[in-house]
């Protein structure tokens, strides 16, 4: 038995394709979709993911600003320069690229970014709204798992769903959305005792622990449905997920690659978030939105 691969890539360009008519539609209407995405210092990997989230934004024919701020910039500089991007109507979406140099408070910068405008959806608001099924901007990472399985047409109501990972960026809110497609849902971690009794009995597995290839292809149920979401360099400068790609595509029915599979819908659901906050602008949209439908 070999697993069916979940091409990231594929499933990404496909809402894409859509994300690329509602934008022209609102075109039309004489709004274009703008996300600002803000880099403070001058960390290697953060700014190759603001240059893909800029190519993205471009690919669909939204606007895109980026702006990078210097390493030394203090606290209150950032918070006023975000407060300015909230009171610009060309821009719809707020994004702080993270982690923050040294010195800058993470949460108290999400938390400058009006709730309308944090298409990340950290915001306490965004994270609250979540919990009872109203969240406007699920999570990107998480929003794009359902969407992958969507695609896949894997049923997630009724089925036991195990997430190994209780981030805040992804763990948490995954487990909410499979609450909220019907899933019975088991949330794990890095100190569950007896880890592989859960995930064998996983009809959906999501590794999101940041450790790799910590889930091995004993740990798996035949046929289930595995997500990976980490992505780790080992000291070859190789990148794996954190589940042991050749021994669990063996014994899983379908699996995500590392990478080119979770990594590139976590980008094309930011344009999805930034996309449906215009047309919430627009008037287009109700205010709150099944998230997966939308």
């Amino acid at each position: 038995m070999s697993a069916k691969l979940i091409d990231g890539k594929v499933i990404s360009e496909f809402f894409r394709v859509e994300y690329k008519l509602r934008v022209d539609r609102l075109i039309e209407r004489g709004v274009r979709p703008g996300l600002a995405v803000v880099i403070v210092g001058n960390d290697p990997a953060s700014q190759v993911y603001v240059r893909n989230k800029a190519r993205a934004c471009e690919s669909v024919g939204m606007h895109s600003e980026v702006h990078a701020l210097a390493a030394t910039t203090s606290q209150d500089e950032l918070v006023a320069f975000i407060e300015k991007l909230n009171a610009n109507p060309a821009i719809h979406g707020i994004l702080v690229q993270l982690p923050l140099p040294k010195g800058l408070d993470d949460r108290a910068v999400i938390e400058a970014i009006h709730p309308d405008k944090d298409v990340d959806g950290f915001h306490y608001a965004n994270m609250g709204a979540l919990v009872i099924d109203e969240s406007r901007y699920p999570p990107c990472t998480p929003f794009g798992v359902m969407k992958m399985l969507e695609y896949e047409n894997v049923r997630v109501e009724g089925k036991h769903v195990v997430i190994v990972g209780r981030s805040n960026i992804v763990g948490k809110p995954q487990a909410m959305l499979m609450l909220k497609a019907g899933g019975t849902v088991t949330v794990c971690h890095s100190k569950t005792d007896n880890l592989p009794r859960f995930t064998r009995d996983a009809d959906i597995l999501v590794a999101a622990v940041g450790r790799p290839c910590m889930i091995t292809g004993s740990m798996i149920k035949p046929g289930a449905v595995v997500i990976d979401v980490g992505i780790n360099r080992l000291p070859d400068g190789k990148l794996v997920g954190d589940v042991d790609f050749e021994s669990a595509k063996k014994v899983a029915s379908a699996i995500t690659p590392v990478p080119g599979g979770v990594g590139p819908m976590t980008i094309t659901m930011l344009l999805g978030n930034t996309l449906h906050a215009a047309e919430l602008k627009a008037g287009l949209v109700e205010s709150a939105r099944d998230t997966m439908l939308a």
